[in-house]
């Protein structure tokens, strides 16, 4: 494996019941990259981040990430790796404070559970309980938890969802400081607006397979349209349907 490779995936493929949601899927992410892994819902983008991480068993295929296999090598690999998954949960009466104290516990090496949730607007609600946070802060907490073990590499599945358009663009601008301080970062997103600002190459997939692979520019060459939201309807073949 290419040692600038910092996430590799080869051959992966999933099926449940016979329906395939994954086939034959294969991409590589560079250290210090931001990957943008898009498509409708159903289209195999959460089933794709669960096998990567090892959290679902895939049926075939390979995947390394940092050079360790998330099957066999789980637990040295999650010292070094990131992940807000989109339906996370955990327990209403846990204070914000020691949700992160916790999980801080659980690596060698934390970042400062008080930096990090000043950095998300979030050190007032410390003491607060989860339960009592608005959607768009469980949100930020979410992302501060998965920021926690000072990754490497970042998965952030859907990481802006319920967040309003000044807090959307702090996260932006805290996810690019992230970037160019090296860190790898992988992740799926319905807002276009938002792939456009953080990512550096785009996958787009269709019924669990890649329709489009490059950067934002080519893909809006290759369609020959002028926006990305009306390259991505293009490559899914979503322009004629409400249906995801």
């Amino acid at each position: 494996m290419d040692v600038e490779e910092t996430i590799q995936i080869k051959g992966l493929s999933k099926s449940y019941d016979g329906r395939k949601v994954l086939e034959n899927l294969s991409f590589s992410v560079a250290a210090g990259e931001v990957y943008g892994l898009l498509g409708a819902n159903g289209a195999g983008k959460s089933t794709a981040i669960e096998a990567i991480l090892g959290t679902r068993q895939a049926d075939s295929g390979s995947v390394r990430i940092l050079g360790l296999n998330p099957w066999k090598q789980r637990k040295q690999l999650f010292e070094q790796v990131g992940v807000q998954l989109q339906d996370t949960n955990y327990p209403d009466k846990i204070k914000v404070k020691e949700l992160c104290e916790e999980t801080a516990c659980l690596y060698k090496h934390p970042v400062n559970c008080d930096e990090l949730l000043q950095r998300f607007g979030l050190k007032d609600k410390k003491n607060a309980f989860v339960s009592e946070l608005s959607g768009g802060q469980r949100q930020k907490l979410f992302i501060v938890l998965s920021l926690i073990p000072n990754p490497e590499v970042v998965f952030l599945d859907e990481l802006t969802t319920g967040l309003d358009t000044k807090a959307r663009r702090s996260v932006w601008k805290s996810l690019l400081e992230l970037k160019e301080q090296g860190m790898t970062i992988l992740l799926s997103s319905h807002f276009m607006d938002e792939v456009e600002i953080l990512c550096d190459r785009i996958g787009i997939l269709r019924d669990g397979k890649f329709v489009f692979e490059g950067t934002v520019h080519e893909a809006e060459a290759l369609s020959s349209c002028e926006k990305l939201e009306d390259a991505y309807l293009w490559f899914a073949e979503e322009e004629e349907t409400d249906n995801e």
